[in-house]
């Protein structure tokens, strides 16, 4: 089936933020101009946000959004052939990795989450005491001065603090600010301990335990909701 130029012209010009919106062009996300596009563009020509908007994005509406990357581990020793080291698959790290905000907070610049500085600013906490300093968190505590306020925070789930893992250091494995040698204090982080972390996710297996990440090796374990481990609260990104 054949297109008509002008309708090919009227695709084209809606902007690439837009494209990613069910309700404008391109809904197919093919990354092509064809008759599906033209339909489904006409179909919402008009539409902003305060005549006929869009329906709120549910995941069966939004077949555009694109995969998520997977990063780097870090580790480039090669001990195999076909191993992490010898492959290095993944999104390379940015360089620098982490930028200190000078606010209390610091950001990875790969994916955009905004960690506090300050490693271990409760000491040890059970899970659910964990969720709660983690959400009541806000500028003047923890040595912020972000202009967060309470419920801006959380504690990280396992992809989020295993995302900060760098396995080609240990004990903590954890990177420097630019991400090519190990942390060292203040750089870019304080007061990290190579001991295990609370993570938000619940195990499947046992709803009275919790995933917990040791940043000593990087393993993750599981842990009664009742025992005690560090705080590493995150928000964002933003």
């Amino acid at each position: 089936m054949s297109v008509h130029p002008f309708f090919i012209l009227l695709v084209l010009s809606v902007p690439p933020s837009m494209a990613q919106e069910p309700c404008y062009g391109n809904f197919d996300c093919d990354q092509d101009v064809d008759a599906e596009d033209v339909i489904k563009f006409l179909e919402d020509f008009g539409r902003n946000d305060f005549f006929n908007p869009c329906p709120t994005c549910q995941d069966s509406l939004c077949p555009c959004r694109p995969p998520a990357p997977v990063e780097q581990t870090g580790q480039t020793a090669a001990y195999a052939t076909g191993d992490d080291g010898d492959l290095e698959r993944g999104v390379p790290w940015a360089n620098p990795r982490f930028t200190d905000n000078s606010d209390g907070t610091v950001t990875d610049t790969l994916t955009g989450l905004i960690w506090l500085k300050d490693a271990n600013c409760f000491e040890e906490r059970t899970w659910s005491q964990a969720l709660s300093d983690c959400s009541g968190l806000s500028d003047g505590l923890c040595g912020l001065s972000d202009n967060s306020s309470s419920g801006d925070w959380n504690l990280p789930n396992t992809s989020e603090l295993n995302s900060l893992l760098h396995r080609g250091f240990y004990n903590p494995t954890l990177s420097d600010t630019d991400g090519t040698g190990p942390w060292s204090q203040g750089d870019p982080f304080t007061n990290v301990q190579s001991n295990f972390y609370w993570t938000a996710t619940t195990t499947p297996s046992f709803s009275g335990a919790a995933y917990e990440v040791t940043m000593e090796l990087g393993t993750l374990g599981g842990r009664n909701k009742t025992g005690v481990n560090y705080i590493w609260p995150v928000r964002g990104p933003e």
